[in-house]
């Protein structure tokens, strides 16, 4: 399994700050909750990268 293996899961995700000052994404899938904290440095370079594959995903031609 890898980033291009499609999955019939469905998920949400949640994101949003903690009161200890965290940056908090919150996966619920199939009864399964997976809490990430990241410190507000962490989650900028995870936003980048996020940004980075959205352009990136941008330039695929699709067949």
């Amino acid at each position: 399994m890898g980033i291009n293996t499609e999955r019939d899961i469905e998920a949400n995700l949640q994101i949003g700050p903690t009161d200890q000052g965290m940056v908090r994404l919150f996966v619920l899938a199939d009864g399964i909750e997976i809490p990430m904290d990241f410190d507000p440095e962490e989650a900028d370079d995870i936003a980048e990268e996020i940004r980075a594959a959205a352009a990136a995903a941008r330039k695929v031609k699709v067949r």
